[in-house]
């Protein structure tokens, strides 16, 4: 499904990203990992065109999307959750939803009822008439989950889903990742807590200064000599 060749990316003399390639199949599930400023965030935002690359170029069901706009891209099946959460604050959860659904229809009728399915599905259903502004972090995680749900996309990229949500809500967050994954989305996913990455993924990617320095299995991931060097040190592997 997604083809990621020989992605560059430069701020200056800064190298996000370096010759990054790999591959996602159709409906299966790849975590990102690798320390911070190893580039995964910028990689995200290559893949969706909220950042130009300045080499190398990404294919959806081979056809090259590199130079697209996010609302093309997004509009062609592939949706993204944000590191840094921003709501609209002074918009209902409803109408925040509402905004992704707009992204495949313009009637307000249906848009709504897609944002109402995907509240159902990510458990906000009883707060769609708050304002954005009142919800909690692991609230408003799931929110971002539920406009991206809500553009039907085919392959969602997730920007640490649990991070800085407390432990409560971790467990609910990855069941969710699990029904996405096993209705069919194919599901690419940044994220530092290691128990619930190698746990969920299918195959893991790992970054260190902006390259590729493994993909696989996560049982191989985990135990290959540069990432645990780099990212996961000793005390993982023991």
């Amino acid at each position: 499904m997604l083809e990621v060749r020989g992605v560059t990316k430069r701020f200056g003399g800064l190298v996000a990203n370096n010759d990054i390639s790999f591959q996602v199949g159709a409906g299966e599930l790849v975590g990102i990992i690798g320390p911070n400023g190893a580039g995964k965030s910028t990689l995200f935002d290559l893949l969706t065109g909220f950042q130009p690359a300045d080499a190398g170029e990404v294919l959806l069901d081979g056809c090259p999307i590199t130079r697209l706009r996010p609302d093309e891209i997004s509009r062609l099946g592939v949706a993204r959750t944000f590191q840094k959460l921003k709501p609209f604050i002074h918009m209902t959860v409803l109408e925040n939803v509402m905004v992704g659904a707009f992204q495949k229809t313009t009637n307000p009728g249906r848009a709504r009822a897609q944002a109402l399915d995907a509240l159902e599905r990510v458990g906000l259903a009883d707060k769609s008439e708050a304002h954005a502004r009142v919800l909690s972090t692991g609230q408003r995680k799931r929110l971002e989950l539920a406009r991206a749900l809500a553009t039907q996309p085919r392959l969602l990229l997730l920007d640490e889903v649990t991070g800085g949500v407390d432990l409560r809500s971790i467990p609910g967050l990855v069941a969710l990742v699990r029904e996405m994954n096993a209705a069919g989305t194919a599901l690419v996913v940044i994220e530092h807590n290691m128990g619930v990455i190698m746990d969920v993924s299918r195959r893991i990617v790992a970054l260190h200064l902006g390259e590729v320095i493994a993909d696989g299995a996560p049982g191989d991931v985990g135990r290959n000599p540069r990432v645990v060097e780099a990212y996961l040190g000793q005390a993982y592997v023991r």
